[in-house]
């Protein structure tokens, strides 16, 4: 439609020169929609084929009440004087002989000066003040509904506008002219210059789409956080309120020496076997000469002689195995960084956090992938306990919502003692489920560090992958996190109520 459209526009500009209004020209051709002969006329013109100039247009149009009245034949206030011109009327007889429209033709009247109140009798009457009338508004709306483009004055015209008898339409059409590039049949613009134009030098004749630097592009759709993400923000806002201190966890490559030997963890133990743990193999070992020599001996000795009250490993500690490079199973090798330069500037109370991403060579499945994040706390203070640790172990469960109903039982970790396993009711699920790991630091960790006796630092840690999943109803921990995660998913999924 829109090419016949075109076409017939410039031939009628051929033939005749111009087109003095689009409004009558698009009656003419029979199109009913003068907007789509517009599109079409603003098409050209962008292509410089025609020149378009607005011409403004108006027009009244009666009401459904101002149709009415003019099928009446009187206005009310007309219809009120009818009444009253054979005698007086009281108001209430009025109103009951011409309805609503006496109410309304009353007060007409009475601003016209036709009818007044009269009160001689006692009774309130409506009488006539002037022998006749000339229904001026009844003669405009005919002569509107006659004739909607009729010339009018406006003061007329506004005054039953404030009666909602007429409305005021307005609209603009266009006289056309040619254009500098009229032709009879638009030449399409070429978009792209192609190597094919070039070589064969077809560019020469083609006309190229001008650039529109002015036009807006496509806004882009606005990010969505992953429910990972707004888990996290809970848990940051949870520690924070609870006066603890963020971590530095930027280091995704650790040394051994950090991820297990500060830890009192021998070098024997099956986690730092190439089966449970990511070795690099370039670099493939890590320079420990920042770390003070009396610090790596007191370590080296406790491995294989004990102190502060253990009998240690009984085995020759190696200085090339600390070295080793691996990406870092746990943030407590964040934590054990964090506890020696705590010791080395002066050791003062502190309660630390950090929440990040770890690996383990793990096989995968519904539950287990080899990278998740870990959730860890930290407390150091003088005279710390076990019942310490459970106090803010059920403090910072209660925050998370969790905390109604806790439960602990013995375990086992390298580095801490004693250490225990958290468990805790799923209303959702029904039943008892592990949800993290706490314990006490061992004296073979803190004291080689310089933590002074009678420290005790207390620790806990979980996945934050658990939780968010239990949270959001996710059975497969790998519709949460990696690529097989649906976009669609991060996009609807809902807010996080943790902690709330």
């Amino acid at each position: 439609m829109a090419d016949q459209l075109e076409s017939l526009v410039l031939r009628t500009l051929q033939e005749t020169g111009d087109i003095a209004d689009s409004g009558i020209f698009a009656k003419e051709i029979g199109v009913n929609d003068h907007n789509e002969l517009v599109g079409v006329l603003k098409s050209l013109e962008a292509h410089a084929m025609i020149d378009l100039e607005e011409i403004p247009n108006q027009s009244y149009n009666l009401t459904d009440e101002g149709k009415k009245y003019v099928d009446e034949g009187a206005m009310p206030e007309a219809q009120v004087f009818r009444l009253v011109a054979n005698g007086p009327v009281s108001l209430a007889d009025l109103k009951k002989s011409l309805g609503a429209v006496g109410d309304i033709g009353f007060k007409q009247a009475m601003q016209q000066k036709w009818v007044a109140i009269d009160k001689s009798s006692g009774q309130p009457m409506v009488v006539a003040k002037t022998d006749a009338i000339e229904d001026s508004v009844l003669a405009l709306l005919k002569r509107i509904h006659e004739d909607p483009h009729s010339q009018i004055d406006p003061s007329h015209v506004q005054s039953i506008s404030k009666r909602k008898l007429v409305i005021l339409k307005k609209w603009i059409t266009f006289s056309v002219k040619k254009g500098p590039k009229f032709a009879l049949e638009r030449k399409k613009q070429v978009t792209d210059l192609t190597g094919d134009m070039v070589q064969k030098g077809t560019w020469k004749d083609e006309e190229f789409k001008e650039y529109n630097f002015d036009a807006l592009g496509l806004l882009p759709e606005g990010g969505y956080l992953h429910p990972l993400l707004k888990v996290r923000t809970q848990f940051r806002k949870i520690f924070t309120s609870m006066g603890f201190e963020e971590m530095p966890t930027n280091n995704y490559v650790e040394s051994s020496f950090w991820n297990f030997d500060a830890l009192f963890q021998p070098q024997q133990h099956p986690a730092r076997d190439a089966h449970d743990t990511f070795f690099l193999t370039r670099p493939s070992h890590a320079s420990l000469e920042k770390i003070p020599q009396d610090y790596l001996q007191r370590v080296k000795d406790t491995h294989e002689n004990g102190g502060y009250g253990s009998i240690g490993y009984g085995y020759s500690w190696s200085f090339e195995e600390a070295q080793k490079n691996l990406l870092r199973t746990h943030t407590t090798a964040v934590s054990s960084r964090m506890l020696y330069k705590l010791a080395q500037d002066g050791f003062k109370p502190a309660k630390y956090f950090s929440i990040d991403r770890v690996f383990r060579n793990e096989s995968i499945d519904r539950t287990h992938l080899a990278e998740f994040h870990q959730v860890e706390g930290v407390v150091c203070g003088y005279g710390l306990n076990l019942g310490n640790l459970i106090g803010v172990l059920k403090e910072f469960f209660e925050r998370l919502g969790l905390g109604s109903k806790l439960r602990f039982k013995p375990a086992f970790n390298p580095y801490t003692e004693p250490s225990m396993e958290i468990f805790s009711y799923s209303e959702e699920l029904g039943k008892w489920m592990e949800v993290g790991n706490s314990g006490m630091f061992r004296p073979e960790m803190l004291r080689p560090m310089g933590i002074p006796e009678g420290v005790n630092v207390i620790a806990w840690g979980l996945s934050l992958e658990r939780p968010t999943m239990i949270l959001y109803g996710i059975g497969n921990i790998r519709d949460l996190f990696g690529h097989k995660v649906s976009l669609q998913t991060v996009k609807n999924n809902a807010i996080c109520r943790m902690g709330m």
